[in-house]
């Protein structure tokens, strides 16, 4: 099998731990029967043994086929990684929902979506990215708790589930997306963050959250700019790559209708209209000539199976 899975960019400014959308750049993995295990590499993060020794995807590839009792066999894992590592793009996601993708297959389990994003906050306790991974386009996600009583002690067990909103995104706009040279840890940046916020500021994000959905489902791009700014956590994870302040300022002054930190960074996701996006990489390439700078479709369609 063959089975592709977006990068997503999270947040999207207030929407913190709950806005996402799918990115035209994608992971690939490849699995077909074979004599010896093994796993191959190419594209992002190929120089890096720890992949190859230890590897996320075949991981959790394993558990799930182990808690399935399904009989142990060997694969040729092939990977080949377009979107960045650690760079707030949704990598570790992408590995996430191309594993429990892969596994169910295999087994010839059936498995829908929403089964799957349930199963995928085992291995990512937010759903801002693994839901845009899975479906695709511009998501809304929170988490319900709800409780059952069917273990034999009868003691509630919690359990949890995303609901989501999906809206496609049309090809009239299209994502520039500034990558830097240098990394920001998600668990680092998350232990800076407040812990604690004031009215004023919850009702700030809260009603640019939602100001920056309705922008997304109606398509009245116009209202992003505004709609996009935040105040619980880009400028503080910002501080620790200060330069990000210049590349919002840069893309705001040269067409950019949203620029935002993308997850916990370092990357930024800048949304343009499609004739502006070509001016506007051009700028960013020349006033940050260190960094990469991808012009990207969105993605509408989420994780793909194809079978060889």
């Amino acid at each position: 099998m063959v089975i592709s899975v977006p990068a997503t960019s999270a947040n999207l400014g207030p929407g913190f731990d709950t806005l996402g959308l799918a990115l035209g750049l994608y992971n690939t993995f490849s699995i077909t029967p074979a004599r010896l295990s093994s796993i191959h590499i190419s594209g992002e993060g190929k120089e890096r043994v720890k992949l190859r020794v230890d590897n996320v995807f075949v991981k959790i590839f394993n558990d799930i086929l182990a808690l399935h009792e399904y009989p142990k066999d060997n694969f040729k894992f092939s990977f080949h990684n377009c979107i960045p590592i650690s760079r707030g793009l949704g990598s570790s996601s992408a590995v996430i929902i191309g594993a429990i993708m892969s596994a169910y297959h295999i087994m010839q389990k059936p498995i829908n979506k929403q089964e799957m994003l349930n199963l995928a906050l085992h291995y990512e306790n937010h759903p801002d990215n693994i839901t845009p991974a899975l479906y695709g386009g511009f998501n809304i996600a929170m988490l319900e708790h709800t409780e059952s009583r069917t273990n034999a002690k009868k003691i509630p067990e919690k359990n949890t589930q995303v609901v989501s909103f999906q809206a496609s995104l049309p090809p009239e706009i299209k994502a520039v997306v500034v990558i830097p040279n240098m990394t920001i840890s998600t668990r680092y940046s998350r232990r800076t963050l407040p812990k604690k916020y004031s009215t004023k500021d919850a009702v700030f994000n809260l009603s640019h959250a939602c100001m920056l959905s309705a922008a997304f489902i109606t398509q009245k791009w116009d209202l992003l700019r505004a709609a996009s700014a935040d105040r619980f956590h880009q400028d503080v994870r910002m501080k620790s790559l200060p330069v990000l302040f210049n590349v919002r300022k840069i893309a705001l002054e040269h067409g950019a209708l949203l620029s935002t930190l993308s997850g916990s960074g370092s990357s930024f996701l800048n949304i343009c209209y499609k004739d502006d996006s070509a001016n506007l990489a051009l700028k960013l390439r020349d006033e940050f000539p260190k960094f990469r700078v991808l012009e990207l479709d969105f993605d509408n369609m989420g994780a793909c199976l194809r079978e060889l």
